[in-house]
């Protein structure tokens, strides 16, 4: 049987390659841990538009495999090409649909710009097709660096990560060459900042919401959610005082108008406020990874880490479908309660003044679980998984 070797490369804080192998036992063994958890009543027919990864591939997994859902999820990823076996997001997909649909599940990707107003129009004439259900249940998790203007195909806005004010210095993190680094970030200018949030905002998220609405789509109590962040002091300067900030306070008001718009008929647009993580989008903030590893190490030493999964499954079991919602006076979701707790961020506040690039150890608890969890992303590190795959696999996937 030929095999195909399979090779990890890391540039800075970006995978750039794959094994679908560790992929796969991850999706499986997420599943698993979410039906082991026990299933609940939720969603039946569920848009999850950023399924690919990160928190959107967590949220398809909570609702298929924990509440029984239909899913359709949107992702804008690599198929494997050539000698290319494409990207980890387009292998998440593949095997949530194998699993799911091994459990009777209807499970369909789409791997388009979600975006495009095209997009929307195939999404919904895919809907309208194959006879689905009315959704009642919209995740919005798109993270992406640009967006054609919907009005206008000749401009592209794309966003940026910066401070708004002044310049930021700060360490961040430099996996592939394991190190602490200072970096100094230059002040957005008004046009990165509006370009920032209409990448990053909440408009898109409208316009998907009045497009399935208008087409006839959306039951009538349809929830939505879209993930929105806080942090703590410790990363203030960088996100929620910078640019992508500003994009998540106007994502907060696109929320605000969404709810006049679902309310009346029994839907709901929510805002969760979701903890930090370990994600492909999180990594490239800058300081962003060195605060995770200062949290990591706290948690682990209280034996209460949560993955993105872990995160999102407490979520929906307990604040979007159950009874214990934890809301602040915005009315938004907050499951990030735990990590901003005084106590916790007290303690990751001692550790971040430790760790600086002086004195930087790969033996750090927190940094080797940060690694280990960035490793996974892309499938190697997994346990009991080896770094090649049988090249007859690539004629037998189905996406």
């Amino acid at each position: 049987m030929k095999m195909i070797k399979l090779t990890e490369t890391i540039a800075g804080n970006v995978s750039r390659t794959v094994n679908p192998i560790g992929r796969k036992l991850r999706i499986d063994l997420g599943a698993n841990q979410v039906q082991t958890a026990g299933t609940y009543d939720g969603a039946k027919n569920a848009l999850i538009l950023g399924g690919a990864s990160g928190y959107g591939l967590a949220s398809r997994v909570t609702v298929a495999f924990g509440q029984g859902a239909n899913t359709l999820s949107v992702g804008y990823e690599r198929a494997p090409q050539g000698e290319s076996l494409g990207t980890a997001g387009w292998w998440n997909q593949v095997y949530v649909k194998q699993a799911a649909e091994a459990q009777g599940l209807r499970a369909v990707n789409v791997n388009a710009d979600a975006f495009l107003t095209a997009t929307k129009q195939q999404v919904i004439d895919r809907l309208q097709r194959e006879h689905w259900a009315p959704l009642d249940l919209v995740v919005y998790a798109i993270a992406a660096p640009k967006r054609v203007n919907p009005a206008d195909a000749t401009e592209v806005w794309r966003s940026v990560i910066k401070p708004i004010g002044q310049s930021v210095t700060d360490e961040t993190l430099d996996l592939a060459h394991e190190r602490l680094v200072r970096q100094t970030l230059p002040p957005a200018s008004p046009a990165e900042i509006a370009a920032t949030v209409h990448v990053m905002g909440g408009e898109d998220w409208e316009l998907w919401i009045e497009a399935l609405k208008a087409a006839g789509v959306l039951a009538p109590d349809c929830k939505t959610i879209l993930f929105s962040y806080e942090g703590p002091e410790a990363t203030a300067p960088i996100y929620h005082d910078g640019t992508l900030g500003r994009a998540k306070r106007a994502a907060e008001a696109s929320a605000q108008r969404l709810q006049r718009v679902l309310a009346p008929t029994g839907g709901e647009a929510l805002i969760s406020v979701n903890r930090s993580v370990t994600t492909r989008a999180s990594m490239v903030i800058p300081g962003f990874a060195r605060y995770c590893m200062a949290l990591y190490q706290v948690e682990q030493a209280a034996g209460g880490h949560e993955r993105s999964l872990d995160h999102v499954d407490r979520l929906f079991r307990q604040m979007v479908y159950g009874q214990h919602r934890r809301v602040d006076d915005q009315g938004r979701l907050r499951p990030d309660a735990q990590e901003l707790a005084a106590s916790v961020q007290a303690a990751v506040n001692q550790l971040l003044g430790e760790m600086t690039a002086a004195n930087f150890s790969p033996n750090w608890p927190g940094y080797q679980q940060l690694r280990r969890e960035f490793r996974e992303l892309s499938g190697f590190g997994v346990p009991g998984i080896r770094d090649e795959m049988p090249a007859m696999m690539l004629d037998k996937v189905v996406f």
